[in-house]
């Protein structure tokens, strides 16, 4: 089994399961600081957030204790918004996703959930996997860690 992103359908597919989703606005692309979704072999490194509330926020993969409503989203609109659960990639293919200055991890790309004003189905993420936090909670309940992920254009 692996997790599979389809970019320019703006689906992600496990299984029978089809969910859609939002990539980053700047299109595919590894490079660090490019703000774009990395393309190729990638796995889940790691899961964060397993047992906390939906619409828990994360600042740096913490939880900061706060609950999405749309009033906390009002008060920081330029915030970028994950939310209930993180699944965090790792890139697999060295020189192209892994390592360097093309390091999925650390540049912090992860499949999250997000607001409820967010736009699924169509780019505008700053770089990683946008869901919605009902589909990203089912993800993440049924993915063990280190499964593939291939995320293709």
């Amino acid at each position: 089994m692996k997790i599979l992103i389809d970019i320019a359908k703006q689906q992600l597919v496990f299984g029978s399961r089809t969910y859609s989703v939002s990539s980053a606005k700047n299109g595919v692309g590894e490079t660090n600081g490019s703000m774009c979704t990395p393309r190729g072999r990638h796995i889940v490194r790691a899961k964060i957030g397993a047992g906390l509330p939906m619409h828990s926020v994360f600042v740096r993969r913490r939880p900061t204790g706060e609950i999405w409503t749309p009033e906390l989203h009002a008060r920081y609109p330029g915030r970028d918004w994950m939310l209930t659960r993180i699944l965090w990639l790792s890139g697999c293919e060295p020189g192209f996703n892994r390592l360097g200055d093309v390091d999925t991890m650390r540049r912090m790309v992860y499949i999250h959930g997000t607001h409820e004003f967010a736009d699924m189905g169509r780019p505008g993420s700053h770089g990683c996997i946008r869901m919605r936090n009902e589909d990203v909670a089912e993800l993440f309940d049924l993915v063990p860690p280190y499964i593939p992920v291939e995320i293709k254009p």
